[in-house]
């Protein structure tokens, strides 16, 4: 499939529809529809991406396996939610770190593909406490590494620092330090835009290896 569409406008067609029907009763009726145009297509996509993601860095993982490999699964879960509605509108795939590679707290790159919301991101989600705590410790002793890694080209232009941050600095660290609002994080993301058009490229599996490319060296941070 290396030169097939991977990602299609049918893709996007029909989570639109699914934000409208998002019930089990639409959604059994059009499941063949949903692994013909959205889960096969990025299986394939994460299949092929694997030497590419490989040549980026040995220490991620491209698994093409449908359930516990790189794709999201289309059903949400709804024990501890407000919001009952069933399936996911957005379709993504997560090439995590191998030591922890079924945990979304975890390093690694990331597509997502929603109506109208494309993006890449790339970093870690909402790291457990000790992990946060290592990072913060690592941007507070070598500040010029850190500063080296955002501003490396072209990530300094194409990518945006994104997630959640304290209001206040945290306990322990100089409030006065150079990069304060960095170390206020609770995520240490990046994300960098794309179209839906852009998305449907042939070679778009390309320009994500490279995108991906351009934020490893904050991943390696």
């Amino acid at each position: 499939m290396e030169t097939e569409t991977y990602i299609t406008a049918e893709l996007f067609a029909f989570l639109a529809e699914l934000r409208q029907n998002n019930n089990r009763e639409w959604f059994q009726a059009n499941k063949a529809r949903y692994q013909a145009v959205v889960r096969d297509p990025l299986l394939a996509l994460i299949e092929d991406f694997a030497p590419r993601l490989h040549q980026i860095s040995p220490h991620y993982l491209a698994d093409p396996r449908p359930v516990g490999g790189s794709l999201f699964r289309i059903y949400r879960d709804v024990r501890f939610s407000r919001d009952k509605s069933p399936y996911k509108t957005w379709a993504a795939v997560h090439f995590r770190h191998r030591q922890r590679s079924r945990d979304v707290h975890t390093p690694g790159f990331y597509l997502h593909l929603e109506p109208g919301n494309v993006f890449v991101g790339a970093g870690i989600w909402q790291p457990p406490t000790p992990s946060l705590r290592r990072i913060r410790d690592a941007i507070a002793e070598r500040p010029q590494a850190w500063q080296a890694a955002l501003n490396a080209e072209p990530f300094r232009h194409n990518w945006t620092l994104t997630g959640e941050s304290l209001k206040r600095p945290p306990r322990g660290y100089d409030p006065e330090h150079p990069f304060i609002e960095d170390l206020k994080r609770k995520d240490f993301i990046a994300s960098r835009t794309f179209s839906e058009a852009e998305a449907c490229e042939p070679e778009f599996i390309d320009v994500f290896a490279a995108a991906c490319a351009e934020a490893a060296p904050s991943c390696a941070f």
